[in-house]
């Protein structure tokens, strides 16, 4: 099997490019002779990926935080739909947000999750598709595998990335922390949400979460049920309330105990349209794409049935 890793060095502050002597020898046990790839750059994973599995590489493993899984299957999906050539996705979680490991259960051990990727069965799991508005305010459109969100969650992501302390500090408490002061500050927006087919929902909200996995923002489970295969989204809309109570509140988040909260709603669908209401530069609310926030809405989601193989 032809493996290949894209390897964020800046990843956690940089651990897995300190350790990475000892990495590289823990892959090779499991492994074997593998092709390494560095991204230096925003974007760099993505097409890193691509290569790779033009170029026939069976097992592409992203090592690094969420943002280095989801461009490495942006463009493992891209290949494909390309060329044809299908390539598995791996983790080795290492960063700032590690949500979707989190929720795929690996161990923060590398032996043993190394150990796990090379003993196991690919798997077709759904991944998303999201068009939005970038920065410039041109169209764009990517893959997501995770949670792609609009909101409070593209401001904390900003907050984030911004912070000094990113690498330095536990993801839970950076995350937590940001969320707070960023929420504090924030304007609720007024948004139009249409789900498949059905009538608009429109709501002054804070958060709209549409969710393939479990947990974002360094370990909140926004979106409990769902799962990576049903061909469905999880749509959780976190709607406009007492400030200091939704604060309160948020500690809910973490155990997935929110279900019943009077402020949340959660919908499923496969394709989601979210649209500002009223004044565009008002309620043009910041998207959240697996911990990167490139652009705003109005958003499409949709669905894509079993589109990667994940080996983990």
């Amino acid at each position: 099997m032809k493996v290949g890793v894209v390897l964020n060095p800046i990843a956690g502050g940089g651990r897995l490019k300190r350790h990475w002597p000892e990495i590289s020898a823990l892959l090779k046990k499991h492994f074997g002779d593998f092709e390494l790839r560095e991204t230096q750059a925003e974007g760099d994973a993505e097409r890193l990926a691509l290569d790779l599995a033009a170029s026939g590489f069976e097992l592409v493993i992203a090592a690094g935080g969420d943002g280095t899984a989801s461009e490495v299957a942006d463009g493992l999906l891209q290949a494909f739909q390309e060329s044809g050539r299908t390539a598995a996705l791996g983790l080795l979680p290492c960063g700032t947000g590690i949500d979707f490991a989190r929720g795929l259960g690996l161990s923060g051990e590398v032996d043993l999750t190394l150990k796990r990727i090379a003993g196991a069965k690919p798997r077709k799991v759904d991944a998303g598709r999201i068009c939005y508005i970038d920065d410039h305010g041109a169209l764009a459109s990517r893959h997501f595998i995770n949670i792609a969100s609009l909101g409070l969650s593209g401001a904390t992501d900003r907050a984030v990335n911004a912070d000094k302390r990113k690498g330095k500090v536990s993801a839970r408490a950076l995350f937590y922390w940001r969320t707070v002061w960023e929420f504090m500050r924030y304007r609720f927006q007024d948004v139009r949400i249409t789900v498949d087919d059905g009538d608009p929902v429109e709501a002054r909200m804070a958060l709209v979460a549409v969710a393939n996995g479990k947990f974002f923002g360094g370990g909140m489970m926004i979106a409990p049920d769902a799962e990576l295969d049903d061909g469905q989204f999880d749509i959780v809309i976190l709607r406009a309330a007492g400030k200091l109570k939704l604060i309160w509140d948020i500690r809910l988040l973490y155990g997935g105990r929110h279900r019943n909260h009077p402020a949340i709603t959660i919908l499923r669908g496969k394709k989601v349209v979210v649209e500002p209401v009223g004044d565009v530069d008002k309620n043009g609310a910041l998207v959240d794409i697996d911990g990167e926030s490139p652009g705003r809405i109005p958003a499409t989601f949709e669905i894509l049935p079993g589109a990667l193989t994940l080996r983990c």
